[in-house]
């Protein structure tokens, strides 16, 4: 199954005390790369979103925002960082007698400085929460894989359309083939007369000796083989399971090895016209095969 990674999905909880709200967007990525971003509240759970997020994109670029409203501030235990406050004391004790100024220092003031008070969960309320995200990040998830799956059948649909088009370019090319030496051979003994000027008796050993160098060096046959085999890999992997995404990539830098030789051996325009063909075709696969996981 061909999966986009391009998508996007949404899911919410609800409840008397909390609504939360999950939104994920993914995008293309060479590998898997998660960007979190939750309340600060709620950080303590981000690598169990990453966890489980993970058991549903295996490729892509993965924005998740989390959104909630109304938690209780009962549900947080709140306790003073006397390291971080005995510094703050310290350098305003410093900046008072650098200054002379007027001691106004407080516990009130020193508790409202930065990081000085820290809320943490409290145990029982961490698994609660969880249990309330994860039923909005379940949603959303299943939302998203929807939507990569639709875009996935949509990009499998068209790749396959083009690899009949492929198969229809190289058996044209196959074609073509049979008749490549042969028309050497005329062209040659055209050109031996034109230069002469004459009708002649050529030495034949001495064509025929040329015609089989010139078959050796333009022989086809194995490339041609191995192009309709890499159509069949592709379409073959476009129905297996999973993230296919590099695999097919890797097929289509095979089949772009195996044309790009039918056009260096080839001198005949009708293959070289073909072998363009070909080359722009699999440029319009490798585009889509860039979207899928």
């Amino acid at each position: 199954m061909s999966i986009s990674m391009t998508g996007f999905g949404k899911g919410e909880y609800k409840d008397e005390g909390i609504r939360i709200i999950v939104e994920s967007k993914t995008v293309n990525n060479k590998h898997c790369d998660f960007n979190i971003k939750m309340p600060r509240k709620l950080i303590f759970l981000e690598d169990r979103v990453r966890s489980f997020c993970k058991g549903y994109i295996k490729r892509g670029r993965v924005d998740i925002f989390v959104t909630v409203e109304n938690i209780g501030t009962s549900k947080f235990e709140p306790y003073f960082d006397l390291e971080i406050a005995r510094k703050y004391v310290t350098k305003l004790r410093s900046l008072r007698d650098e200054f002379n100024l007027i001691d106004d220092i407080s516990a009130i003031k020193v508790a409202t400085l930065p990081e000085v008070i820290i809320s943490e969960p409290i145990e029982e309320d961490m698994e609660l929460i969880w249990k309330k995200l994860l039923q909005a990040l379940e949603i959303a998830m299943t939302n998203l894989l929807s939507m990569r799956k639709k875009e996935g059948e949509k990009l499998k649909s068209d790749i396959i359309k083009r690899t009949d088009t492929l198969n229809e370019l190289i058996k044209e090319i196959k074609v073509y083939s049979y008749t490549v030496v042969e028309d050497y051979r005329e062209k040659l003994q055209q050109r031996l007369k034109e230069i002469t000027e004459s009708v002649i008796e050529f030495d034949q050993n001495r064509i025929i000796q040329e015609v089989a160098i010139y078959a050796d060096r333009s022989d086809i046959t194995e490339e041609i083989v191995r192009f309709e085999s890499h159509i069949v890999q592709l379409q073959d992997t476009l129905e297996q399971e999973g993230a296919i995404g590099r695999k097919l990539d890797f097929i289509i830098q095979e089949m772009n090895r195996e044309i790009n030789t039918i056009g260096s051996k080839s001198s005949n325009m009708n293959i070289t016209n073909k072998v363009v063909d070909i080359k722009t075709e699999l440029e319009r696969i490798r585009e889509q095969v860039q979207n899928i996981e």
